[in-house]
């Protein structure tokens, strides 16, 4: 895992890279914010949507809620860029609108754009 860091509007901003699947449950979320607080300082992170297991935008699963509210309770924003036009669920797509909406978990197409928007919360 690849762990960058970027200063925006006075915020360090990480951003991780990885080719790999990094969150696939709980566990494997906590391992990463935990990771990137301990390498980097920054409770900001910007990781791309292919390092998330696919079962995360199946809200069925209920991945996605549990996942996101280990964010909200650790006090950690996270921005996850990538292409979701490709989903037709229309319950993720109302979810990803309302957590735009919100102050801690965003998707957006781009890592300056993710970058700009936790450099703001």
């Amino acid at each position: 895992m690849e762990i960058s860091t970027v200063q925006h509007n006075g915020v360090e901003v990480a951003i991780v890279r990885d080719m790999d699947v990094l969150i696939e449950d709980v566990q494997s979320a906590l391992d990463l914010m935990a990771t990137v607080k301990y390498e980097t300082g920054s409770s900001r992170i910007v990781l791309h949507k292919s390092a998330i297991a696919e079962p995360f935008f199946d809200l069925k699963t209920k991945l996605a809620g549990e996942i996101m509210q280990k964010f909200v309770n650790y006090q950690t924003n996270i921005a996850i860029v990538g292409d979701f036009s490709i989903y037709e669920s229309k319950s993720l797509k109302d979810f990803i609108y309302e957590s735009n909406k919100g102050r801690h978990i965003f998707f957006l197409d781009h890592e300056e754009q993710a970058v700009e928007k936790l450099s703001r919360v």
